[in-house]
């Protein structure tokens, strides 16, 4: 059976929710909460619809980076991760905070997520990339050989891809090729150079249970 939190059942404001919608996010939560953003995560309105909280879901066999990305946004969440049967998925609910507020005005356009024009700002810290990539990326592999990346935008329009194109090459330069995905599009690293210095950017912030999605 599914867990609610409780901010979700529209119990009145503890003392401890209040101190929580008061908490100032440091610049790695900061980061990580963009990456998801782009990656899997969605943001919704709270039962009195003033303001936005995130959901994160992941199959359980992604537990481990369910239970990371719970540690680093605890202060923001009530309850656990819980395992929803159904699905066979693991999930947690932070609470409303302004700070989510703010980037669903900047993310969402009439209840979807878009590329903003902003977005450049976003993609030059590292920790961004590296969850976008756990939450929404794979390698390729050919004939037992690793020959590059993909990073599955398909939910964004073919311009938007090419925006987060252009970015990822001016910013860090990687060279991403849009690649068609029956009627969508998604972003593929092909290209060796541009492979290796993906890989050498994110590295060290992909969890270890998410390492394979490098190939390594």
């Amino acid at each position: 059976m599914m867990v609610i939190p409780r901010e979700a059942g529209r119990i009145t404001y503890s003392a401890n929710i209040r101190k929580m919608k008061r908490a100032l996010l440091d610049e790695y939560q900061k980061a990580v909460i963009v990456g998801s953003i782009l990656g899997d995560a969605y943001l919704e309105t709270n039962w009195s619809k003033t303001n936005y909280r995130m959901g994160i879901r992941h199959s359980v066999d992604q537990e481990k980076y369910v239970q990371w990305l719970y540690e680093i946004l605890k202060p923001l969440v009530l309850t656990p991760p819980q395992y929803y049967e159904r699905t066979r998925s693991t999930w947690f609910r932070t609470i409303s905070h302004n700070a989510l507020s703010e980037l669903h005005q900047i993310f969402y356009r009439d209840k979807k997520k878009i590329i903003p024009e902003t977005i450049r700002k976003y993609l030059t810290n590292p920790v961004t990339i590296a969850i976008w990539f756990m939450d929404d990326g794979n390698r390729i592999v050919r004939d037992g050989k690793l020959q590059g990346y993909h990073l599955n935008t398909q939910s964004f329009s073919k311009s938007e891809n090419e925006v987060l194109a252009k970015a990822m090459n001016e910013i860090h330069g990687i060279h991403c090729r849009l690649e068609r995905n029956h009627k969508y599009y998604r972003l593929a690293i092909w290209q060796r150079e541009s492979r290796e210095t993906f890989a050498a950017l994110v590295r060290e912030h992909i969890v270890p249970s998410m390492a394979y999605k490098l190939g390594e």
